[in-house]
């Protein structure tokens, strides 16, 4: 099995897609699933999703596991026989690793494992931009799935191999990015008094939001605004620029603490441009909200490491990147664990990273427990 499982994930690795043009992930998804095991499976949901649902005879509470099935826009550096086929795109996040794991309990389930419950095994869409499990849960499929626990698991570099990375609380940051386009004057380069350049006021701007930073994750006002990108008039030197942009991407520790920020971001770069004689425009993009761990939840992670005797790292503090999941555990229970890709991995979102393929049978032997504790069991303890 693990084999097979193996093999499958070096084939989503060579054919990697963006966020909302999953297509063909999800086709050789739907197609694996059709091989391996015969059973309703509801497709487009969200967009590309795709959901494997199980329905047993005897009424137990019903339990989905979520992967992703986008890529990341990053050239793949590795010169492997999977290397990336699609020129800029390439799994730089491990979603490749995530849906084999999903997909091996494809063959778990199809070998009689579970006779209780539901249980749906969820392929998300466009987990990257922040959109897809927004679109999953308001799309009307999603009312049949209706499921009572939601959980995942996200590869993180920098832990041991196979340990579980257990977080109490939130296990990821709220995550919010923002526009600001500034609109000055034009005017010769010569005679810069008789425009309005937006230069001095992004200047400013970068200044004052960065006097903003806590980056102490440990601290509940932990919040961290970088800029990603910024854009100013034209190369042509005889031209004094009146207009650019400047984006940032906001991490913070909770929703609350994001939401008195971003009044706080509004009013600051009103008072400069306001100053400055700009017209000023905001846009709010890319929003992930914190994912929270219900008790519960957590409570079956533990004991499912425990189980299986794998080293169990807890710690208080959510990771700093976001994760559309949010969106689940505001709906129902939920929870998310880590899943400890090496010490010596490459970093996410770098061009060298590649899933381990060694940890793809701890990550299967998880959610199997975790869904036995829920479906096969008299009672779940707390």
């Amino acid at each position: 099995m693990l084999e097979k499982i193996i093999e499958f994930r070096k084939q989503l690795h060579k054919y990697p897609e963006l966020s909302g043009n999953e297509a063909n992930t999800a086709k050789l998804i739907k197609e694996f699933a059709q091989a391996n095991n015969n059973t309703e499976i509801i497709t487009d949901l969200g967009g590309h999703g795709l959901a494997v649902v199980y329905e047993f005879p005897e009424d137990r509470p019903s339990v989905m596991i979520r992967c992703e099935l986008d890529a990341l826009p990053i050239e793949e550096v590795n010169d492997f026989s999977h290397r990336s086929t699609s020129k800029g795109i390439s799994h730089k996040c491990g979603h490749d690793g995530h849906m084999a794991i999903v997909a091996g309990l494809l063959l778990r389930i199809k070998d009689g494992f579970f006779k209780r419950g539901k249980i749906i095994l969820l392929f998300q869409p466009a987990e990257e931009t922040g959109e897809g499990a927004f679109k999953i849960l308001n799309d009307p499929k999603f009312e049949k799935l209706n499921p009572d626990y939601v959980f995942a698991l996200h590869n993180i570099p920098g832990f041991p191999v196979n340990s579980i990375i257990s977080v109490q609380n939130s296990f990821s940051s709220t995550v919010q990015s923002l526009a600001i386009y500034l609109t000055g004057k034009h005017s010769h380069a010569s005679e810069p008094e008789n425009g309005i350049n937006p230069a001095v006021s992004i200047a400013e701007i970068v200044k004052r939001f960065n006097d903003l930073n806590q980056p102490d994750i440990n601290k509940p006002s932990f919040t961290l605004l970088t800029p990603v990108y910024i854009n100013l008039g034209s190369k042509d030197y005889g031209i004094s620029a009146g207009k650019g942009e400047i984006h940032f991407t906001i991490r913070t520790s909770t929703d609350e603490v994001m939401d008195s920020l971003k009044e706080k971001l509004i009013e600051m770069a009103g008072e400069i441009v306001e100053k400055h004689g700009l017209q000023l425009n905001i846009d709010w993009c890319d929003y992930f909200p914190a994912s929270r761990n219900d008790e519960e939840c957590n409570n079956l992670i533990l004991r499912a490491s425990k189980e299986h005797n794998y080293e169990l790292i807890q710690q208080q503090h959510p990771f700093r990147f976001g994760e559309d999941f949010g969106w689940f555990s505001k709906r129902t229970k939920a929870a998310m664990f880590g899943l400890g890709a090496g010490t010596n991995s490459p970093s996410l979102h770098h061009s060298d990273y590649d899933f381990p393929d060694e940890i793809i049978e701890t990550g299967i032997n998880m959610f199997s427990s975790i869904i036995e504790m829920i479906l096969n069991k008299e009672e779940i303890i707390r």
